[in-house]
């Protein structure tokens, strides 16, 4: 089946709806407006709406029959801390807050999903709308688990899309497996003893210290990681010293990670220890290590990827879907909930082709074309899954 009807005659409206939460965009957890609105329009469609799971997050469910299966769709709400350089009618009003990444679309085509269900109630079973907050570094799927978002309404499978520019519209991507990686920190602080730099021997140098580290770090991939996994150990910053004549006696090293699966995350971490501990006996330094953990890998389930893309392929065309579409080692909270639920998420194309304007660019804008698919994906995901003839 491609494309629905309904979905084409609501674009119009769901589009006002997403470019008016693009206009009064709002950060991690002050999504007060942006849950109003929500909340709102979900109870205007008659669906049980639950507030106040991670804050400002909230769920919408739908129910029909007796059947216990259940199915969960999230979407976030929050935006990033930037200015908008876009001149159209519905740029952000909030200096300093931009909808750079989409998600504005992302909750728009969830809304679209929960009206056209709303009407057509053609499943068996119980739909969870989750409306998550603070995506963007807060940990709002986190947190909403925190408070019972899975307990208070379970769910067999859980799925999400994120759209994707430079991928043409009408068309998603995804892969069983990791999709994306996890996103780490971490500070490297040498003490040594700095002098005169005329007289480099009676000093313990924390700039050489600092050398050798952010060369050995280098070796953690090349020699650590299998050729075919995807990992990254990038140093951000070196600070150290102010004057030309002066050995300074401390250093910073600060940087990040990004690996796709648990066992290549807790390597990273062991051996970027073994490094400082090596290199402070080595010179005689104190070296402190502090790692600022971030979210995990987003790991989609095989079977529930492989079933998502079948269902884009009855919306999209089989010419238009990828289920081995290349990982990001960008990351994504939702890998918190694929943790605790079988899930997966996709891709939606947000066109542009190799020009396209990148997310948390400040001359991005989601494409409304693409949100009579994307709202499609959600309704023919639930029917497939609860569908009556199955239950």
């Amino acid at each position: 089946m491609p494309v629905l009807p309904r979905a084409l005659e609501i674009q119009g409206e769901i589009s006002a709806i997403r470019r008016d939460i693009h206009a009064h965009p709002e950060l991690a957890f002050e999504e007060n407006r942006t849950s109003d609105v929500v909340a709102a329009k979900l109870q205007e469609w008659g669906l049980e709406v639950t507030r106040g799971l991670g804050k400002t997050g909230l769920v919408g469910t739908l129910r029909k029959g007796n059947s216990l299966k259940s199915i969960g769709l999230r979407a976030d709400m929050d935006c990033l801390p930037m200015d908008e350089a876009n001149e159209f009618a519905h740029r952000s009003t909030s200096p300093g807050r931009m909808h750079a990444c989409g998600h504005d679309g992302h909750t728009a085509m969830l809304l679209g999903a929960a009206k056209m269900l709303s009407e057509t109630r053609n499943f068996e079973g119980a739909v969870h709308f989750i409306f998550q907050p603070a995506e963007e570094g807060g940990g709002g799927a986190k947190v909403m688990i925190e408070d019972g978002l899975f307990e208070k309404f379970p769910c067999d499978a859980v799925f999400a899309i994120h759209n994707k520019p430079g991928v043409p519209v009408g068309h998603i991507v995804t892969k069983g497996g990791p999709l994306l990686a996890a996103a780490d920190r971490w500070d490297i602080r040498i003490t040594g003893r700095g002098g005169h730099a005329a007289h480099p021997h009676k000093t313990l140098d924390p700039m050489v210290v600092g050398a050798n580290i952010v060369m050995a770090l280098q070796t953690i991939v090349s020699r650590n990681v299998d050729p075919i996994d995807s990992s990254v150990v990038t140093v951000g910053f070196f600070h150290a010293g102010s004057a030309y004549n002066v050995i300074p006696g401390d250093a910073h090293i600060g940087g990040t990670t990004r690996t796709t699966t648990p066992e290549n995350r807790e390597m990273v971490r062991r051996r970027i220890d073994e490094i400082c501990e090596g290199a402070a006996k080595m010179h005689g330094v104190k070296i402190e290590v502090e790692h600022k953990p971030g979210y995990p890998p987003t790991v989609n389930d095989v079977e529930q990827a492989r079933f998502a893309i079948d269902v884009a392929a009855g919306v999209c065309g089989e010419h238009a879907v990828t289920d081995n579409t290349r990982p990001s080692m960008g990351a994504e909270d939702f890998s918190y909930m694929l943790e605790k639920v079988p899930g997966a998420m996709v891709w939606l194309g947000n066109g542009g082709g190799p020009e396209a304007v990148s997310l948390h660019n400040s001359r991005y804008d989601f494409n409304d074309m693409a949100i009579p698919f994307g709202v499609s994906f959600f309704v023919r995901t639930v029917e497939r899954f609860l569908d009556p003839k199955a239950a």
